[in-house]
């Protein structure tokens, strides 16, 4: 075994670190120091860079809750990211390094939450593999739902009928900069009233992020007599485009169009060469553990069902 030397991260590793983020085989924005920091208040960072003598080759963005380590809650996915170079058996290696630095700190329980498969072109199963051979066991598993645009689309005949049906109206899909229209007209109002919530991102929170990733954050709305009636904000990787937030008013509702919306947003993205359209999770507190209309609604605009993982290791 080769032993690597791991660290936790501090402030001055930040270039170091988003340098490496830029390169890494597996890696996302959503890693890059300025997104996993807007909300650093809410998270003691327990994030960790492991080096092969002096070069940098794997971090582990994670937070710490007492004597648990987590694979950042505060990410929608996460897991170790490694340079293309390292091979399956360096991997391996370099998680016993992290469990053994774990260990030495005391922590007692390990939670992991790769990234989805769909994301990672280049493959991204190492991580899971050996951490289920040295006692990791399956803890959660959630229904991801996503659309592979390499290949045919499967939209329902009736969402299309549907949609040709409202192409006849006024609507226009428009790109916008600012936030403000859809998060205090469209979202926040609407998830009020209908579950009593608010975003995961205030208004202040994602417009700093726009205004840091404006390539990979955007915003379609959907305008009505020049009035808003839909939006949705998409996450935007080399290779995937995530809906992360998505709402219509109850004109909205009427004209179904949020349906309008995201069929015009897969077909963009399938004609502009994007691999997946991920509509992300359908999870619910519930006896069957799952949204049964989301699933629907989701799967009729030509949705598969892909599988998030959450993993635990119990490490005393």
């Amino acid at each position: 075994m080769k032993n690597y030397s791991v660290k936790l991260y501090r402030e001055s590793d930040y270039a170091n670190w988003n340098a490496f983020i830029g390169q890494a085989k597996n890696a996302t924005f959503l890693f890059h120091r300025d997104f996993m920091e807007y909300h650093k208040d809410r998270f003691e960072d327990f994030s960790l860079m492991v080096y092969d003598s002096e070069k940098l080759v794997a971090v582990l963005p994670a937070n710490r809750v007492g004597d648990i380590v987590y694979s950042h809650q505060g990410l929608t996915y996460g897991g170790l990211v490694y340079s293309s170079k390292l091979n399956g058996e360096k991997v391996e290696d370099i998680l016993d390094s992290l469990l053994l630095f774990l260990k030495e700190n005391e922590v007692q329980s390990f939670y992991f939450k790769p990234i989805p498969l769909f994301y990672a072109s280049k493959g991204n199963a190492e991580m899971e593999f050996f951490m289920l051979k040295k006692g990791a066991f399956l803890d959660k598993k959630e229904m991801n739902l996503g659309i592979n645009l390499s290949q045919p689309l499967s939209i329902s005949k009736s969402k299309l009928k549907h949609f040709r049906k409202i192409e006849e109206l006024d609507l226009e899909m428009v790109e916008e900069q600012q936030l403000e229209s859809f998060w205090e007209l469209v979202l926040e109002p609407r998830l009020l009233e209908k579950y009593d919530a608010t975003p995961v991102h205030n208004l202040q929170e994602i417009t700093a992020l726009k205004s840091k990733f404006p390539n990979n954050i955007k915003q379609f709305s959907l305008y009505f007599e020049e009035v808003i009636i839909a939006g949705i904000t998409l996450f935007e990787t080399e290779t995937v485009v995530k809906s992360q937030y998505g709402a219509t008013t109850k004109k909205g509702e009427e004209l179904r169009a949020l349906d309008f919306l995201f069929i015009n947003l897969i077909e963009k993205f399938k004609s502009e060469g994007k691999l997946f359209f991920d509509m992300g999770i359908v999870n619910e507190n519930n006896a069957k553990g799952y949204h049964a209309g989301l699933l629907k609604q989701k799967e009729e605009l030509g949705c598969s069902v892909y599988s998030q993982d959450f993993y635990k290791m119990n490490l005393i």
